[in-house]
């Protein structure tokens, strides 16, 4: 850290310890006027002072012809500042230094301390040394910037707060091998401790120097950084993520009744007009849906939120099912926000400009992306299933917005229904039905298909539906047809949820495990009584003797036996 000593005169300055609001020069020369600052009073000498302050000549002017003392109204950094001023008038030893060159800077232009006054005065000692040492410094930039913070309008007008932040944003894109490995703030011992073993300095050096700045500061410097598009966008964003993460709550309904919430509220407003993708700045999809999250909860303008929707949506892929469990706004009864997730899907398939008839024959450009939403919101579905007031028709429209060819296979959504059946006892038939036709038995997998037929939740004509599949498929098996091999796909429930339970298994004699199908007996049943009445339509069409239909019978109960 820099300073700066001005003058060589001892100081002289006594006050009185009894009130603490009276200072004075110990002189020979009694003192001839009064200056108030905050209350507090300064028994000085006109000369020196008149000498290098235009508007104390005015004052004293005025204040004479009244016979009255000198009032500074709204002195910039109060007694303590005009004391240094005072000093340096005098000719007494002053420090200025990056916590106080600002406030000083700021007084010297309050009182008209120029060279039209006196050559070498307060304002060009001043900025000589701002300019071409704390400028210099990376820390006593920020520093500087920091105490910029109680004098914002005067610091605006002499342009000082400006020349903290060009400097501080010019320094964020230099080449990392020249930087010097020091952290003002918030770096750890242990990484310092790591820096000869690294040997380099990473480009993201001076994200945690930032987060100490106040918001509406660090916002200018942040949109300087971005303006000289010298930085790469992967930076930005891990600076912006990381000063979130450092002045930003845990996501929770606390952050409802806190006493910093406007001051939240501002923080994520600044943070959405930061994330610029035309300007190249990239985050995780993860942060993205954090910072909604605290949008829903403090009440963020929906204008506000739009433009952070859509670059969510963008990337929805690299998203998981906590991050999608954004608390719904308190007009809504459901617990989450489902309307908002359908909204991120519909523009992840870009549904809003397509038109409605054509919405089941998009192309799906990357596939494995889709078939990774497919999952995403599988096992969303699972989670917001538990929702008491969670409707089949929202719960249903969500999972119909995801394609067919991006759920290949369904045992995720089975999953989901199976949970949401458990929780919404009181279904009616239709809406059992409306929410089991989400579920393509064809394209369930052999565990799936043999816990669904043993599921005494689903509708009957569901559960025969998947008998028939499966039968078929073990006809085909038993013919040796040519299948494609199942995609492995693991049944992703809740942890609360139980009711998926792993199939018997037995040991064969070559010591291999395989697993066994198993029916329940009504099932069985079913099945049994739907292939002979099948059975008995087909040999009567095929063959008029008694001994046809015979062997014709005892052929089919063979091939289509499932015990």
């Amino acid at each position: 850290m820099k300073f700066m000593k001005l003058g060589s005169k001892p100081d002289a300055f006594q006050f009185d310890h009894e009130s603490n609001s009276v200072r004075c020069v110990s002189s020979e020369l009694a003192t001839d006027f009064i200056i108030i600052v905050d209350e507090v009073k300064f028994h000085l000498h006109k000369f020196p002072l008149l000498s290098k302050s235009n508007r104390l000549q005015q004052l004293t002017l005025a204040a004479s012809e009244h016979n009255s003392d000198v009032h500074l109204v709204d002195f910039p950094g109060g007694a303590k500042v005009f004391e240094i001023c005072a000093k340096f008038c005098y000719g007494m030893t002053v420090s200025i230094s990056p916590y106080n060159v600002v406030a000083v800077r700021c007084a010297a232009e309050y009182l008209e301390m120029t060279e039209d006054i006196d050559k070498g005065n307060l304002t060009y000692k001043i900025d000589v040394f701002f300019k071409s040492i704390i400028l210099s410094s990376w820390k006593d930039s920020i520093i500087a910037l920091k105490t910029t913070a109680d004098l914002r309008e005067w610091s605006e007008d002499i342009g000082i707060k400006s020349m903290c932040i060009e400097s501080i944003a010019s320094k964020t894109a230099i080449d990392p091998s020249c930087v010097n490995w020091s952290y003002t703030y918030n770096r750890k011992l242990d990484s310092i401790s790591k820096v000869p073993e690294i040997g380099f300095v990473p480009k993201d050096w001076w994200i945690e120097d930032l987060c100490e700045l106040d918001i509406d500061v660090y916002k200018r410097v942040m949109f300087a950084v971005i303006s000289k598009k010298r930085v790469e966008g992967d930076v930005i964003g891990e600076a912006l993520k990381t000063y979130c993460l450092r002045w930003l709550p845990d996501c929770d309904d606390r952050l409802e009744t806190d006493d910093h919430v406007e001051k939240y509220k501002s923080l994520i407003e600044s943070m959405i007009c930061l994330l610029t993708p035309d300007e190249g700045v990239s985050c995780s999809c993860s942060f993205l849906l954090k910072l909604l999250k605290v949008s829903v909860l403090v009440k963020v303008d929906p204008l506000l939120r739009h433009g952070l929707i859509r670059d969510i949506s963008l990337k929805l892929d690299e998203a998981s099912v906590r991050d999608l469990l954004i608390p719904a706004d308190h007009i809504k009864t459901t617990v989450y926000d489902v309307e908002l997730v359908q909204n991120l899907v519909d523009r992840f398939f870009d549904r809003e400009n397509v038109p409605e008839i054509d919405r089941n024959d998009l192309v799906l450009i990357n596939p494995r992306r889709c078939t990774t939403i497919g999952r995403l919101i599988d096992g969303y579905l699972a989670e917001v299933a538990r929702d008491r007031n969670l409707t089949p028709s929202v719960f249903t429209a969500l999972s119909r917005s995801i394609p067919d060819g991006a759920r290949p296979v369904d045992d995720g959504i089975y999953g989901a229904v199976d949970v949401y059946l458990k929780e919404h006892p009181a279904l009616t038939k239709a809406e059992k039905k409306k929410v089991c036709e989400l579920i393509d038995v064809k394209k369930l997998s052999q565990n799936a298909s043999i816990h669904a037929a043993q599921n005494d939740r689903l509708p009957l004509r569901t559960v025969v539906q998947i008998l028939f599949h499966e039968q078929v498929r073990a006809i085909k098996d038993a013919q040796g047809t040519n299948r494609v091999k199942e995609q492995e796909w693991e049944i992703k429930l809740p942890v609360r949820s139980k009711s998926l339970r792993t199939p018997s298994r037995v040991q064969l004699n070559d010591g291999d495990v395989k697993p066994v199908r198993l029916m329940p007996s009504r099932s069985r049943r079913i099945l049994e009584r739907f292939w002979l009445r099948h059975g008995d339509r087909e040999s009567t069409g095929t063959s008029g003797s008694s001994q046809s239909k015979s062997s014709g019978s005892s052929s089919r109960k063979h091939r289509y036996s499932i015990s």
